[in-house]
């Protein structure tokens, strides 16, 4: 297991392209009431996006991997870490879910939901045993306190009280995941909205996306160009 985890670690830039790229396949549709999965998929994958948010925000661990391995420059255990040892993957595994019921697709709910949990309990134990042998007693005394997945809401008012929540951090280290999400929605409503009638497309009707997704693309351009001025 410790082994896939590694592969899939290296490789894990390139699994979520392929997973935007299903969605838009043409497999069987979940239900024609497009409008209730759509808000259902939406509410999921902004709560994951929140997790997200609040463990960049509060305190972010720096274990973004080194030359497509895993590292880790220390052992983080506060913020949302104290509750949920592995929170921001908790939030992926979260907007994965709610991205998949947002598309209406049979197949990325029974299928890709179930590949995406599997392909993160690999990394998580690749992951586990690299801080296991790095870090020892100390990594085990963690994990005998704090759940790999499900997190704890026990103290969860002291994470607050205790953390200054840097906003600008999360803006310019979530900018780039919450555009793709954001603009995937959109396409993927556009797309669920014209369902069996594209050749009846036309431009009125194509309108409210079209201004979303320059917004959207506006909105990037302008958090990415302030980002790399370092101002």
């Amino acid at each position: 297991m410790v082994q896939i985890g590694n592969f899939f670690f290296k490789t894990r830039n390139f699994l979520f392209p392929i997973f935007y790229i299903v969605l838009f396949l043409p497999f069987p549709r979940i239900t024609e009431d497009y409008t209730l999965i759509f808000t259902i998929g939406l509410i999921i994958t902004i709560i994951g996006q929140l997790i997200r948010m609040l463990t960049i925000g509060l305190v972010y661990i720096i274990r973004g991997g080194k030359n497509r391995r895993i590292y880790a420059e220390g052992l983080v255990t506060e913020g949302l870490f104290s509750h949920s040892r592995n929170p921001m993957y908790v939030g992926n595994v979260v907007m994965i879910i709610g991205m998949s019921i947002l598309s209406n697709s049979t197949f990325a709910v029974l299928v890709m939901i179930p590949f995406f949990i599997f392909i993160y309990q690999s990394i998580i134990y690749a992951e586990e045993n690299f801080l296991r042998n790095k870090f020892g007693s100390g990594f085990d005394d963690y994990c005998q306190k704090v759940n790999r997945w499900i997190p704890s809401l026990k103290g969860i008012t002291k994470v607050f009280k205790n953390n200054n929540f840097d906003i600008k951090k999360v803006i310019f280290k979530e900018y780039n995941t919450t555009f793709v999400w954001m603009l995937g929605a959109t396409l993927l409503s556009m797309y669920n909205y014209f369902w069996g009638n594209f050749n009846e497309i036309k431009l009125n009707n194509a309108i409210p996306f079209i201004i979303t997704i320059s917004c959207l693309s506006l909105l990037y351009i302008i958090t990415r160009t302030i980002k790399k001025s370092k101002r």
